[in-house]
């Protein structure tokens, strides 16, 4: 929750949209305690841990919960709640789910039930915390300070999901004095859809925000792009998952009527279920897979209360495999990007959400993530008018106007540069409207820059950069989006030499791809169509085929329909020195991830029920980095070995230098 009475940008107002954890649950008696051992243990597996214990209200109390359901099992499923003396308060028509609220003593029955896919809470939702010249941004366009030309986002429009947006803000008018915020609907009850909060239009407005203010200082990545407003948090900066959902079950709905090609959702909840369950992790992925790009928060949990590191912090719906997860980078004021770094406070992988097995133990998801970083420390950016941030903290407000719709405010955070990449994703899609979701991502990744000294559960493949992932875009060509050939030429000329300079700094791009509990490089992943890049397949950890073969663990070499040739896989994580991907000190291995009990490093344990994904499949030819490295500043697989990747598959595994975990394991 935001605190008042001690401000700080990075730890409080920066902290990303947190989901607090209903106390929901129930144990024995009732309903449930007609099901016999088997079907508790079933239905169990079925239900969010944290439906685990009893609600302070007793279990008589009644809770709202998410109900999933088989698809096509929608009346069935509503069928059954009467019986368990339930309510149906929302339906989500596109997500196979319902909001459903009922006594807590009836959830384990209703979850045992054979059309229910998985029960979880409907938990509660609070909000979160020179851009354009130092991503690469302004190098692609022209700007007068009032009007811009070139790739500035026109025609493209990006769904933002938060607190709402102050539509008679400056920043949001288009060439001819016209708001371009497309469509606002409030999903919170409030009936309203300003700002009275003061996180959504700051966001807005980061993604495309006009250069009307301050000559253009404060412009937006993509500043001619149409805004969709979504408002899910009230005017306490609070909601809960039910509004996100419905939210992004109108997105889908709605996505061709306004061009929607881009959703930022710069919040998250602790990641709890695993990806495979999280309610808002498929709803995410079912956007990806209707052609959207959907930029997400990492989080802001990267150190605890005593200011350790802490890993294993990445939210949901970051940890879902299709999103497009952003962690932060501090600039510090400078154009030039010699001197940036990760930010302290944003949230570092891998992944921790989990699913429990039949013996009862934890089986982790352990992705790489966040995919990569960009700016957002200390941004200025569009004031809500008496929005509540500022009201309690005066000191956000940047001094830039005392104009009510031209005033500007300081904030940071994972929330903040999540839409950074929102906005470059429509850049790359204005240029190149063929580009699928998977290719976008894949753009962003390859052209980052490796920040030496920071691992890959920090940064990914490394810091955005619109200025390579551009010349990239330009070059897919038109008919990618339609291409089903593995190995099939991906580029209409030959690939660009692979640095990019900024301010007059050159930096060697990363060459290479985050995919789940791995990464990839070779040329080929940008000269050569993968199958990896189609609508409909998961990016990274636990991609499906349409042969029913399944990436995850067991890397295998020699199938071309899958991949092309000449792309190495990983197996190790590790700390970039810089270079390309699988250079670098090795932190942990990949196939450690999966192992049971496996102790490394100086004595620190990392965890219990550890596993990798699923059955992990490649073409051969494709090079896999074998640790997630620390980056020396140059490609995404150089740098000194941070984390061995065989060992982020292991269970009880046991890390050095001190690293802190942030589902209470501290390590060191």
């Amino acid at each position: 929750m935001i605190k008042t009475k001690r401000f700080s940008v990075a730890r409080m107002l920066a902290i990303p949209l947190l989901l607090a954890l209903a106390a929901a649950g129930l144990t024995g008696g009732g309903a449930a305690a007609q099901l016999g051992a088997a079907s508790r243990a079933s239905a169990r597996a079925k239900m969010s841990p944290d439906l685990s214990e009893t609600p302070s209200g007793g279990r008589q109390s009644r809770l709202r919960v998410i109900v999933q359901f088989a698809p096509g099992s929608r009346a069935a499923a509503e069928a059954l709640l009467p019986g368990h003396g339930a309510r149906l308060l929302r339906r989500f028509s596109s997500l196979d789910a319902n909001l459903v609220e009922l006594p807590a003593a009836a959830v384990e029955a209703l979850a045992s039930n054979p059309v229910v896919r998985f029960v979880s809470p409907d938990r509660e939702t609070v909000a979160s915390g020179h851009v354009s010249a130092t991503t690469g941004a302004d190098t692609v366009r022209e700007s007068s300070g009032v009007t811009t030309s070139g790739l500035d986002g026109t025609g493209i429009g990006i769904a933002i999901i938060d607190s709402g947006i102050d539509t008679n803000h400056k920043a949001f008018l288009d060439r001819s004095n016209g708001v371009r915020i497309a469509y606002s609907q409030d999903f919170t009850g409030e009936g309203r859809t300003d700002d009275p909060y003061g996180h959504g239009t700051h966001v807005a407005s980061i993604a495309a925000g006009n250069g009307r203010i301050s000559n253009a200082q404060f412009t937006g990545v993509a500043p001619n792009a149409n805004l969709v407003n979504l408002r899910v948090l009230n005017s306490r900066g609070a909601g809960t998952v039910s509004a996100v959902l419905a939210a992004l079950d109108w997105v889908r709905a709605n996505r061709h009527a306004y061009n929607i090609r881009v959703v930022n959702m710069s919040l998250g909840a602790p990641a709890v279920e695993s990806y495979r369950n999280d309610p808002v992790c498929r709803a995410v992925r079912g956007l990806v897979d209707s052609g959207l790009v959907v930029a997400v928060a990492a989080g802001n949990n990267g150190r605890n209360g005593a200011g350790q590191k802490i890993y294993g912090q990445v939210h949901s719906p970051g940890n879902e495999p299709s999103a497009l997860t952003v962690g932060a980078t501090n600039t510090f004021g400078t154009d030039s990007r010699a001197d940036d770094g990760v930010a302290s406070f944003s949230s570092r992988g891998p992944t921790r959400s989990y699913s429990t097995d039949a013996a009862g133990l934890r089986r982790y998801d352990h992705l790489i993530k966040p995919d990569l970083v960009a700016p957002g420390n200390k941004l200025i950016y569009a004031q809500a008018a008496n929005n509540l941030l500022v009201t309690q903290n005066p000191q956000l407000d940047a001094g830039v106007s005392p104009v009510d719709n031209r005033k500007m405010m300081y904030m940071n955070g994972s929330s903040m540069a999540t839409p950074v990449a929102a906005g470059a994703a429509a850049l790359l899609l204005q240029a190149n409207p063929a580009l699928t979701p998977n290719l976008v991502k894949a753009l962003l990744m390859y052209t980052a820059q490796p920040l030496a000294g920071f691992n890959m559960f920090e940064q990914g493949a490394g810091q955005l950069n619109v200025e390579g992932a551009m010349r990239l875009a330009r070059l897919v060509r038109p008919d990618a989006s339609l291409l089903r050939t593995v190995g099939a030429p991906l580029l209409t000329a030959p690939a660009p030499a692979p640095r990019t300079t900024i301010a007059g700094h050159t930096f060697t791009w990363a060459q290479g791809l985050v995919m789940g509990s791995t990464y990839a490089t070779g040329v080929e992943l940008i000269t050569k169509y993968q199958a990896v890049y189609g609508n409909g397949i998961i990016f990274g950890d636990g991609i499906i085929f349409g042969d029913g073969i399944i990436f995850g663990d067991g890397i295998i070499f020699g199938d071309l329909t899958k991949m092309s040739s000449g792309i190495i896989f990983g197996d190790h994580v590790r700390t970039s020195d810089g270079g390309v991907l699988g250079s670098g000190a090795a932190f942990v291995s990949v196939a450690q991830l999966s192992a049971v009990g496996i102790i490394f490093g100086d004595g620190i344990i990392f965890g219990d029920g550890i596993i990798f994904g699923d059955s992990t499949l490649y073409s051969n030819g494709i090079i896999f980095g074998d640790h997630v490295l620390t980056s020396d500043g140059g490609a995404l697989a150089s740098g000194l070995p941070f984390l061995d990747i065989a060992t982020l598959t292991a269970d009880g595994i046991i890390f050095g230098d001190g690293i802190i975990f942030g589902d209470g394991i501290i390590f060191g």
